[in-house]
């Protein structure tokens, strides 16, 4: 009798990177230990856009698949900082153990960030960070055998360059490039912004996107703004307060940082409404707080015939796990979309940001249809012709 012919052994499925700047940050701990608790059914993607039917056959890379490591400049290992987190309520009570052998892996390919203040006394020029960090971005997707790797930045927010002097978040963004990886900056800082940087944006080849996420209070912002327009009602005042505490509290009391982080908000709403209203937003550093936050808005509008009326708003909730599902819904997009060949500014990616590259809507329902069109662009059955090259 003969032998049933042998079947032959599928492929295995490509594996992405992401590599995180910032890497044992709340954010990116919370990424990692929340793709893994995904991946294994321990949790439902909730918050996570890239789940949800219409992204089902864009041909994203799945979530067992992604492979972590980064930059940082602390020392406190992933499974500490997980555990950490949990005590303080931000990830289950018991997941940090049961992901405690996806923590580690990643901890193992995270390598030393810089520069810290003081570092420049050592004569390393820019160029040597940039080249630096472009090396071991390659070395970790070669050692992996990845089919790409993205780069994102999710580290503390940081002051805006008062001189012609690269910032860290720009020497990382640089890196990135120059190493061929799509570029995703998750926070305010300057990252790809500074104009030294755009010849090297616009040879790169590669997709990017960003800046600072939006997660909470400008989320809001980007669906009220567009009510108060549509209907013709008049808003007045617009005024906000921010308490937080963490990592971004402690870096976000400087003043400079702060003014960083409220340009964004800022945006949305001259953008959606049609021009700055009065006020500000205040943002106070409450340690007490740890990784939770609680943003307050006050509105004032004009209704028929000139009657005062107040919307007041209270949204309170955990930055990391606010913002670790969006960070998962970008490293896959941008993979995706470097898989297809698109390049430069991620225009359509804007429903993740407040202060997005390129040209888009500020309206969150505009972004959102912006965004379901670009998922159309990255199934394997779209015509390509009208893509970005």
């Amino acid at each position: 009798m003969s032998a049933e012919p042998s079947l032959p052994t599928p492929s295995p499925a490509p594996r992405f990177g992401v590599w995180f700047i910032g890497a044992r940050g709340s954010v990116a701990t919370t990424a990692i230990a929340g793709c893994a608790a995904v991946a294994a059914g321990l949790h439902p993607p909730a918050g996570m856009v890239t789940e949800t039917p219409d992204f089902t056959s864009c041909g994203l890379p799945p979530l067992s698949s992604l492979v972590f490591g980064g930059h940082d400049t602390v020392d406190c290992p992933l499974p500490k900082r997980a555990e950490h987190l949990a005590a303080g309520g931000v990830l289950p009570h018991g997941l940090p153990a049961a992901v405690h052998a996806e923590l580690t892996a990643a901890d193992r390919e995270i390598r030393p960030g810089g520069p810290l203040p003081g570092d420049t006394d050592d004569g390393r020029a820019q160029d040597e960070w940039i080249d630096v960090f472009a090396a071991d971005i390659r070395d970790f997707t070669d050692r992996h055998g990845l089919a790409g790797t993205v780069v994102v930045n999710v580290a503390s927010t940081e002051p805006a360059p008062t001189d012609g002097t690269l910032p860290p978040s720009s020497l990382y963004a640089a890196a990135a490039l120059r190493a061929g990886c799509p570029y995703v900056n998750f926070t305010p800082s300057t990252g790809l912004h500074h104009p030294a940087l755009a010849p090297l944006a616009a040879s790169s080849g590669v997709p990017y996107a960003g800046r600072d996420g939006k997660t909470g209070q400008t989320l809001l912002r980007s669906v009220l703004g567009p009510m108060f327009t549509q209907r013709a009602l008049a808003v007045r005042a617009w005024s906000g307060t921010n308490l937080l505490g963490g990592g971004d509290g402690a870096a976000l009391a400087d003043p400079a940082a702060a003014a960083a982080k409220n340009a964004g908000k800022e945006r949305v709403l001259a953008d959606t409404l049609g021009a700055a209203p009065e006020g500000e937003v205040h943002i106070d550093d409450v340690p007490a707080l740890g990784d939770w936050k609680t943003a307050w808005d006050h509105i004032a509008f004009d209704g028929f015939l000139g009657s005062r009326m107040i919307l007041q708003t209270i949204w309170q909730g955990c930055d990391s796990a606010l913002a670790a599902p969006l960070v998962l819904d970008l490293a896959r997009l941008a993979a995706r979309a470097r898989e297809k060949g698109l390049t430069g500014p991620l225009s359509e990616l804007g429903f993740y940001f407040k202060d997005p590259v390129g040209d888009g809507p500020s309206s969150l329902a505009e972004q959102y249809a912006e965004l379901r069109r670009f998922a159309g662009l990255l199934r394997d059955d779209a015509d390509d012709r009208g893509a970005r090259r």
